[in-house]
């Protein structure tokens, strides 16, 4: 069967396009940027670290996802329906404006003076790239997107390879606006920072609800 380009591009960018909202790299740029000191060559690799873990996690859950879930015996609406009740618990709490909780806490340690910043480079999977990069609502969305790849052995490779260049691509964005976020935070100002997290906190508020909705839709059509 041949594939055609254009499916080839629309599959590549169903990846990004799912994940980066729910990810949410720009409201979480602040906090790699106080996890990194305020030091440039620390923050550059603090933020290929969190991309490259991100990648990881990704294409994991995409191709075994899944598989875990079956071990289990967890159904995929179970799944959207916990991920988005995750999604939608972290954005309130943004948008009522916690400042101090374990993840955060977490970051104050990780930043601390006393550690070095091959220590620091070293914490960059807990917390920066989870649960604050790569969460509960992405790994969820993640396997949503794994459990479509067709499973005919063939189509099942150019589907994964695609998966994980989309993944790759998603990786990408995430350096670039956590190693740029200093530079933004710092022209947006206090007040800007404060405004455009709060906003993406109600647009993550609404993408953890259409997901736990999605999910419940699913159940109900199974159980009617």
């Amino acid at each position: 069967m041949e594939i055609q380009p254009s499916s080839i591009l629309q599959s590549l960018l169903l990846v990004p396009l799912t994940l980066l909202p729910i990810m949410n790299p720009l409201g979480t740029a602040p906090i790699v940027l106080d996890a990194a000191r305020g030091k440039d060559h620390v923050l550059k690799r603090l933020s290929r670290q969190v991309a490259i873990n991100c990648w990881f996690l990704i294409v994991g859950s995409m191709l075994i996802g899944t598989y875990v879930l079956d071990l289990f015996g967890i159904s995929l609406p179970i799944v959207r329906v916990g991920g988005g009740l995750l999604v939608a618990s972290s954005a309130w709490r943004l948008l009522q404006g916690h400042d101090s909780d374990e993840v955060t806490d977490a970051v104050a340690e990780a930043s601390s003076p006393d550690l070095s910043e091959t220590e620091i480079a070293r914490r960059s999977f807990f917390p920066l790239t989870f649960p604050l990069t790569t969460g509960p609502g992405s790994i969820a969305a993640a396997i949503a997107l794994g459990a479509q790849l067709p499973r005919t052995p063939l189509l099942y490779v150019t589907g994964a390879g695609i998966a994980a260049l989309g993944a790759a691509l998603t990786a990408a964005v995430v350096y670039l606006v956590y190693r740029n976020g200093g530079r933004l935070m710092m022209r947006l100002g206090e007040v800007g920072t404060l405004v455009m997290m709060r906003m993406m906190a109600f647009v993550l508020l609404c993408i953890g609800i259409q997901i736990m909705w999605t999910g419940w839709a699913e159940l109900n059509h199974l159980n009617p």
